[in-house]
């Protein structure tokens, strides 16, 4: 029988409307860096809001490293305090600059 390999589940980053965006920004750019992708799950138009924020200061941060972004929006069910909520999945991926020339 053939092993098959699982790609490793990727991190997830919780946004609220409170998150600073630069933090999740820095969280975001060190994740796509060390495992090349991120999840991003926000609950509500203020936490979406603050976590497109994040990205576009993320790609700020991965210039310098010759990286971009791209990303990837879903909707996922959520339970929270025992609730099941919809939230706004972002799956990111990061790819080199120079693939893309």
């Amino acid at each position: 029988m053939e092993a098959t390999l699982q790609p490793p589940v990727p991190e997830i980053l919780k946004v609220s409307a409170d998150s600073r965006p630069h933090s999740v920004a820095g969280a975001i750019a060190a994740l796509l860096r060390s495992q090349g992708r991120v999840e991003v799950q926000a609950i509500g138009p203020a936490a979406v809001n603050q976590a497109v924020k994040a990205l576009a200061i993320a790609r700020g941060y991965l210039t310098e490293d010759g990286l971009d972004l791209s990303t990837q929006p879903a909707f996922v069910k959520l339970e929270v305090e025992q609730e099941e909520r919809t939230a706004i999945k972002l799956g990111v991926y990061a790819y080199r600059l120079t693939d893309v020339q």
